[in-house]
């Protein structure tokens, strides 16, 4: 994954509502930035397969950064 990418990632974190980030289950969480992604780039399969083994792997850190804008 290259450095534009992972800045489409956190971006489009930033960009969702820390309810969202807060309230969705793992699952349906990593969907969401996945649409999100997906409506601002093109994505192949694996794209698609590297983002979601990405954003599973960081939906802890990604909840407590939403927390932290939320208090």
């Amino acid at each position: 994954m290259d450095s534009s990418t992972l800045r489409l990632v956190w971006d489009v974190v930033e960009e969702t509502q820390d309810i969202d980030l807060l309230a969705l289950p793992d699952t349906a969480l990593v969907k969401l930035l996945l649409q999100r992604i997906s409506r601002k780039v093109l994505l192949n399969g694996e794209e698609v397969c590297t983002l979601y083994e990405y954003i599973s792997a960081r939906t802890r850190l990604i909840r407590d950064i939403a927390d932290s804008w939320a208090a």
